[in-house]
C-alpha cells in the first residue's frame, strides 16, 4: 500500500527536469502540479525562469498541463499566459484528473511523467493513474493549512521508506 507514495524520481526543482533526457527516454508529456511545485503557493504569475523552462520543453516538442486542487480564477491566471492546458479543481489524488489530462494530450502512460511537490496529492494521484512520477522539493517551506497537515504525514512516510533503503535522497 505504502509503496503508492514512492515517487519514481526525485529533483531538487523542475529546473533539473531536462527535455533532452525526457524524450530519450520517450516521454512526449508532463502533468505538473502549480504551487509550491512551479511558483510559491502566493505567487501568482509565472516567473521569467518558469516561462524559460515551459519554452524549452515547447521547443522540444514536450506538451505540458498544469493541474492543480486549486479554484478556476488561481489555475487560469497563471495558466492562460503561458498558453498551457490544465486542469483545475482536480481533487487529488483521484485520478480522474490525471486521465483528463492524459486524454488531452493525446498521450500513452508511458509517454508522460506527473511532476509534484506532494507525495499525497502528485505521487499518489499519478501512481494511481498508472504514470511515471517525479517529486520535487517544495519550493517555501510555508504551506495553506490543509498542506500544512499532509505535509506532517509525508514526513512518516519519507521516514519509513528512508528506514526500509526505498529511497536515498534527503530533503
Amino acid at each position: 500500500m505504502l509503496k503508492r507514495f514512492l515517487p519514481n524520481e526525485h529533483v531538487k526543482s523542475i529546473y533539473e527536469i531536462d527535455p533532452l533526457t525526457l524524450k530519450e527516454k520517450g516521454i512526449k508529456g508532463i502533468i505538473t502540479d502549480l504551487d509550491n511545485t512551479l511558483v510559491p503557493w502566493d505567487v501568482k504569475e509565472a516567473t521569467p525562469e518558469v516561462i524559460n523552462w515551459f519554452k524549452q520543453m515547447k521547443d522540444n516538442g514536450i506538451k505540458v498541463t498544469i493541474i492543480s486542487n486549486n479554484k478556476e480564477e488561481r489555475v487560469k491566471m497563471f495558466s492562460e499566459p503561458l498558453g498551457t492546458p490544465f486542469v483545475f479543481s482536480a481533487r487529488k489524488p483521484l485520478s480522474r484528473a490525471f486521465k483528463t489530462a492524459s486524454r488531452q494530450m493525446e498521450l500513452k502512460k508511458e509517454e508522460i511523467v506527473v511532476v509534484g511537490d506532494q507525495l499525497l496529492t502528485d505521487v499518489l494521484g499519478g501512481n494511481s493513474a498508472g504514470l511515471y512520477t517525479i517529486l520535487v522539493v517544495p519550493i517555501v517551506q510555508t504551506d495553506e493549512k490543509i498542506t500544512q497537515f499532509n505535509r506532517k504525514i509525508e514526513r512518516k512516510i519519507m521516514n519509513y521508506f528512508r528506514k526500509k533503503g526505498m529511497i536515498r535522497w534527503e530533503e
